[in-house]
């Protein structure tokens, strides 16, 4: 009996190790990329590795990147994908392997991404201003909403957080607070926003901003369906009062979780 209990405890600490191991990646990861990601937002494309390519192939890198990283995100959120996954490695590594990759898949972008000589736009004077000043309350208005939406789980890290802590997890709710008054996806509005708030414009990021906009706006309408499927009738009616992405509706005074 005391060797079976020293087995279970041993195999306790060895999960509780890996977890934390887990843990301290994600959060090593994510903000570096995500850092990254802001800045490349911000400065406009750069090229932190040079593969010495002609422009055409430069551009085709960028995009086939950029397939990278929306094949990888629409893949993995998917439900077969889960089920799958299921079957190598318990529910709880599910988001962790999610943000793993993620992580992974941006840095991939941003290192390997190659800028264009050719230059489309150069924004100066007042609108240079107004561009720098979209992008910084835009993204201030990216945290306000991760806050008001509570379960906002970046990282991934919340489940494995849970597991070690013994802590279950709370049935998700339809967040009806901050800036999800005005806009059902206000994530999304603001990161378009803050793809094209940059006031210079070369060729490689005009074929960025074009192909993340179009994928972030398919993607709010699977994930307004997958919602509606889940909450039924009770989306329905948050949905009957607040736009899908662009806030062209003044909210009523009504402010629940």
């Amino acid at each position: 009996m005391s060797v079976l209990i020293n087995t279970f405890n041993r195999d306790l600490i060895r999960n509780h190790t890996k977890i934390v191991i887990i843990i301290w990646i994600l959060k090593i990861l994510g903000p570096v990329s995500g850092i990254m990601f802001t800045l490349f937002l911000f400065w406009g494309s750069f090229t932190l590795i040079d593969l010495g390519l002609s422009s055409v192939d430069g551009l085709l890198i960028d995009i086939f990147l950029s397939m990278m990283f929306f094949l990888q995100h629409s893949i993995m959120v998917r439900r077969g994908f889960k089920q799958w996954l299921g079957k190598y490695m318990p529910d709880i590594y599910h988001s962790a392997f999610y943000g793993i990759t993620s992580a992974i898949a941006l840095l991939l972008v941003m290192a390997f991404w190659q800028k264009s000589a050719t230059l489309v736009a150069n924004a100066d004077g007042i609108i240079f201003w107004i561009l720098r000043a979209l992008f910084f309350l835009c993204l201030a208005g990216f945290f306000w909403g991760s806050k008001a939406l509570g379960s906002f789980d970046a990282l991934g890290v919340k489940p494995l957080m849970r597991y070690i802590s013994n802590r279950q997890s709370k049935p998700q709710q339809i967040v009806a607070k901050g800036p999800y008054r005005w806009s059902r996806h206000p994530l999304y509005l603001f990161v378009i926003i803050l793809i094209w708030s940059c006031p210079v414009l070369t060729l490689d990021r005009l074929i960025f901003n074009m192909m993340w906009t179009i994928w972030i706006i398919v993607g709010t309408f699977l994930e307004d369906r997958d919602l509606h499927r889940e909450f039924g009738s009770q989306y329905r009616e948050y949905s009957s009062r607040v736009p899908m992405l662009i806030p062209y509706r003044i909210p009523k005074n009504k402010s629940v979780r």
